[in-house]
């Protein structure tokens, strides 16, 4: 029999052995015809050895994270929310095997097409060398190669299509905005829910397609119908061509497909002066598109007709004639009308698109329902302006939470375990009145705990303890809060109830990391006190995971490399596990489809703690709506990225002593939420949240930073005037932490990191409890203030100011009050400045900031009275050093011109109004003069002026009045210098009593 041609003839040398040379099989010989002996390899002991092996390999890596998986699956279930994550598991997996199935079946059945078309191919012709050795290399095995080939391929195609599992639940949970885009007239929802899986399908398919068809023509190749060196007209047989036809053919449908979804893409374009789809995006880039989709499907029906005709023609001129166009049209075609025809005239060109843009701008970032009123302003204070707004006075927030953290932690710390991470803002009814108050969680520092053993982490100091609180204008003697709940153990002083605690162990925090044991057989640590008296506990709350079985032991110690888990005598068989307790972690995993505050807050309710995050609802795919500023918004917020729609939807609610985590949902009217409470129907609570925890809700300060900072421009409803944005604001500089300076922060590039321009941060946005014009009373608000819209932050005067509400009948509600004034008025940064100048300030600020002590000014707050601005801003004096404990010492108060600073809020404003008798502890407001707004009324001197060691007979002249508070002065001077600060406190009081002793004789003997 004669080999195939192509194959080499079989090997002529005998094989030798004991015997001599063995003959040939089939020559015969005195036994007959041998078999060829069977080459000796892998026995198959050996072969299921190093199965066994390899299988042991893959386990040992694996184990981590199948330990990972399993305890992750625990966690959800002892939270009650497996379902949650049995969904998500069931998204991703059920999306990759999908696409892993659709790939394989269209691979594998080209390559059968190309195996079965391969039979005619050989008969048509002499197959090339190539061809030869593939077919002698597979033989049989053809079948076997052809399912690996296609598998191998398919997991590398269709694994990674379980990271769009998100897009595949808002694909088929879909909801309507009720709200149609201005261009296509299509609902919102086929924009945020439709169109990015569609978008994802289109790209997916035509790589499937382009791989199936390289892989496919590289099996025709290897399997002789494709032939290269042969004659030209023979190179590829007929039923080939018509193969490959077939799926150019289908990459210029599903290319077709694309540009039609291309064309609602234009509405988020970035082109234009405004973000959607602006006049070079209607008028050239759409007719493009739809000149593309037309060619792409003429495209497809010459390559089907190339089937019936020779050689590659029309695949050719398909491809050449949509090369040429997409070239040509699709870019240079939109470009030159950019620069010829928008660019001379722009503002008139664009205008129909920026009135689109406004509109919807607002619209997405929850600007649409903005009220807007007039700010009559009035320079001047009175005492009854006072007293009419006593509430406003009463809360003004002296106490600023950045510095409070070091006094709280000084003097509320009580251990070097505990540790206050932030002080947060909220309010209260302390003795029967609603109060502003600053407040913090006494949470467990794992680092500075007594010993660093596995026992004393994990298992013995396992919890923080307790609140502190205070009145946000309270202090005592000593400037230093004046805490209404406070000390370990706590208890909340009488008139603040409100703030008692029943449970006050804090088993989830923020920051709070590893992993805690409860139920172990020794008892917990509860708390130690100032004088190391120790208490223990257990925890009787309902979070944790059982930790008693041996499996479960097993995959815990493996989860956190910790033998201790697996080994130690203190675990028993009720005991159980606490992980994830950190806050934003532990929420982040519950829902991870949800973008998140940075800032959670507890509240006290019913005697518990409970953290409060917001949650957001976002995307990137609002039609015509702005991009976001990613600058506005705080670092480490999910805010700090693009996108064109935001709503504070959710609240969730973390208990800080059992772990259990509600999702409440708080806005009922955002599509995407109705989306996920369709995907997730048992993650979010079904009714609202309870009023007591209503009544604590903030605003999430970084919504209010991206709308105040949207809102400047956006505030322009004429497509004219936000061209030129002559009437643009900016939110006001921020003053920062210092005096007559502003606060600059550099601007880097996201992607290198390097330093782009450095520019005038912007004024915080500050809680704040005041009566609003026209309200009968005081509002929990949001507040943040606008200047003029420079450039180079040269304009600083104040043009007006943004408020939310927080409370539960208006919460959300947004008020911009715009200022009328026939004279400029200071802005924050301005009037910070400007501090500089006044002698006494400037004067009294060098002496403080000397022998061993620094002056630390507090937040400048700005609060409207009746239709005036007090600002005002808190100083306080803390030694240098490490265990500095910041006090309050000093106030600065203006109104209009006058500027004042006094030992005390009252003192400040007693005198910036220049005749006033205040005592906000008292509650009483008296004129020390005729009040302009009540001239009935008698001036009155204080009743204690009496008693006052300042006040002398009428004899004394004002001379000798300023003469002896000059002396008073230098007296202070001295004790400062001495430290001793008590002796410079009183002789400071001595001095403004005889000063203000002057200024009544002054008026006195004016008027009479």
């Amino acid at each position: 029999m004669r080999p195939p041609e192509g194959m080499p003839p079989p090997s002529s040398e005998q094989p030798s052995g004991p015997d001599g040379p063995r003959r040939p099989p089939g020559t015969g010989g005195p036994d007959g015809p041998r078999r060829p002996p069977r080459p000796r390899g892998i026995t198959r002991f050996q072969l299921i050895i190093g199965i066994i092996a390899a299988a042991g390999l893959v386990l040992l890596l694996s184990i981590r994270g199948i330990a990972g998986f399993w305890t992750d699956y625990l966690w959800f279930d002892s939270l009650g929310y497996a379902s949650v994550w049995w969904r998500v598991l069931w998204a991703k997996v059920g999306l990759g095997l999908l696409f892993t199935a659709v790939f394989f079946v269209l691979l594998w059945v080209n390559l059968f097409i190309a195996e079965r078309l391969a039979a005619s191919a050989a008969a048509a012709g002499q197959p090339e060398d190539i061809a030869v050795r593939w077919r002698r290399m597979s033989g049989r095995r053809r079948g076997l190669i052809r399912i690996a080939v296609a598998l191998i391929l398919a997991l590398m195609v269709g694994a990674g299509v379980s990271g769009q599992w998100e897009s595949w639940l808002f694909f088929v949970n879909a909801a309507d905005f009720g709200l149609e885009d201005p261009q296509f007239g299509r609902d919102i929802g086929f924009y945020v829910f439709r169109l990015p899986f569609f978008n994802f399908l289109v790209s997916w398919s035509f790589a499937a397609v382009l791989v199936t068809f390289i892989f496919t023509a590289i099996w025709h190749y290897l399997n002789g119908s494709i032939r290269v060196q042969a004659p030209a007209g023979s190179r590829v047989t007929p039923q080939v061509k018509a193969h490959l036809s077939l799926l150019l053919g289908l990459l210029a449908l599903i290319k077709a497909v694309g540009y039609y979804f291309d064309r609602f893409e234009l509405t988020l374009s970035t082109r234009g002066f405004v973000d959607g789809a602006t006049y070079t995006d209607v008028n050239a880039q759409l007719p493009v598109l739809q000149l593309l989709m037309v060619i792409s499907a003429f495209s497809f029906v010459l390559l089907v007709v190339n089937i019936w005709r020779r050689g590659f023609t029309y695949p050719v001129i398909a491809v050449a004639l949509w090369a040429v166009v997409a070239g040509l049209a699709g870019a240079a075609y939109p470009a030159i009308i950019q620069r010829f025809q928008v660019e001379p005239s722009e503002s008139t060109r664009e205008a129909p698109y920026i009135e689109r843009n406004i509109e919807m701008t607002r619209i997405a970032l929850g600007l649409d329902a903005v009220t807007t009123s007039e700010f009559n302003y009035e320079p001047e204070l009175t005492a009854t302006d006072i007293e009419n707004n006593f509430e406003t006075v009463r809360n003004v927030r002296l106490l600023d939470p950045a510095v409070m953290q070091d006094t709280f932690q000084q003097t509320q710390g009580i251990k070097s375990f505990y540790d206050f991470r932030d002080i947060d803002v909220d309010r209260y009814e302390i003795d029967g009145q609603i109060t502003q108050i600053v407040l913090a969680a006494r949470e467990l520092r794992p680092t500075e705990l007594p010993t660093d053993t596995w026992e004393t982490e994990h298992v013995a100091y396992t919890h923080g303890y307790g609140v502190a609180a205070a009145p946000a204008n309270g202090v005592d003697a000593n400037g230093r809060p004046a805490y209404v709940l406070g000390d370990i153990p706590g208890a909340a002083e009488s008139g603040a109830e409100a703030l008692e605690l029943d449970e006050p162990g804090l088993y989830v925090g923020e920051g709070l990391v590893g992993y805690a044991i409860v139920g172990a057989q020794r008892a917990e640590v509860d708390f130690q006190d100032d004088d190391d008296r120790t208490e223990t506990t257990r925890y009787d709350g309902e979070d944790g995971v059982g930790i008693g079985g041996i499996f479960r032991r097993l995959a815990f110690a493996v989860r956190f490399g910790e033998p201790n888990l697996l080994v130690s005598g203190e675990i028993q068989g009720d005991s159980r596990i606490l992980y994830n307790r950190d806050i934003e972690e532990r929420v982040r995993l519950l829902a991870p489809f949800l973008s998140y505050d940075n800032d959670p807050y507890p509240v006290v309710i019913d005697g518990q703690v409970k953290w409060v995050l917001d949650a957001y609802t976002t995307t990137t795919q609002f039609p015509y709506a702005q991009r976001t500023n990613p600058r506005a918004a705080t670092l480490g917020g999910d805010l700090r990225q693009t996108v064109n729609y935001v709503r504070n939807s959710v609240k969730a609610v973390v208990d800080a002593h059992d772990g259990t985590v509600t999702f409440y949902v708080v806005d009922e009217d955002d599509p995407i939420v109705q989306s996920y409470i369709k995907q997730f129907p048992d993650l979010f609570a079904e009714g609202p949240p309870p009023m007591e925890l209503q009544e604590h809700f903030r605003y999430p300060e970084d919504l209010f930073r991206v709308q105040t900072d949207a809102w400047g421009r956006y505030r322009l409803s004429d497509p004219s005037e936000f061209y030129d944005a002559a009437g643009a604001w900016a939110v006001a500089q921020d003053p920062g932490d210092s005096i007559g300076q502003t606060t600059v922060e550099t601007v880097r590039d996201e992607t290198t990191g390097q330093v782009i321009a450095t520019v005038e941060a912007r004024i915080s946005p500050q809680y704040l409890l005041f009566r609003l014009p026209g309200d009968d009373a005081v509002s929990f608000v949001s507040f943040r203030p606008f200047v003029p819209f420079s450039e180079d932050d040269s304009r600083k005067n104040l043009e007006g100011f943004m408020v939310v509400h927080n409370d539960p009948d208006r919460y959300g509600d947004i008020q911009v009050f715009e200022i009328r004034s026939d004279q400029p008025i200071d802005g924050p940064a301005l009037f910070n400045s400007n501090i500089q100048t006044e002698e006494e300030i400037s004067e009294r600020l060098t002496l403080l900031n000397q022998n061993g002590s620094v002056v630390r000014p507090g937040n400048l707050l700005l609060i409207p009275v009746e239709n005036s601005l007090l600002y005002v801003r808190p100083l306080f004096i803390a030694a240098t050093g490490p265990t500095a404990v910041p006090e309050l010492q000093l106030v600065i108060a203006g109104i209009g011109s006058n500027v004042a600073i006094s030992e005390t809020f009252e003192g400040a404003i007693e005198k910036a109004i220049g005749g006033a008798d205040i005592d906000i502890g008292n509650g009483t407001i008296r004129p020390t003069r005729a009040d302009p707004d009540d001239e009935q009324r008698d001036a009155v001197a204080p009743d204690d002026e009496a008693d006052d060691p300042a006040s002398t007979p009428d004899t004394d002249n004002v001379s000798d009045l300023l003469g002896r508070a000059a002396t008073a002065f230098d007296r202070a001077d001295a004790a400062l210098r001495e430290g001793d600060l008590a002796a410079y406190q009183e002789a400071v009081d001595e001095a403004e009593r005889l000063i203000a002793r002057a200024a009544r004789m002054l008026e006195q003997t004016a008027t009479g």
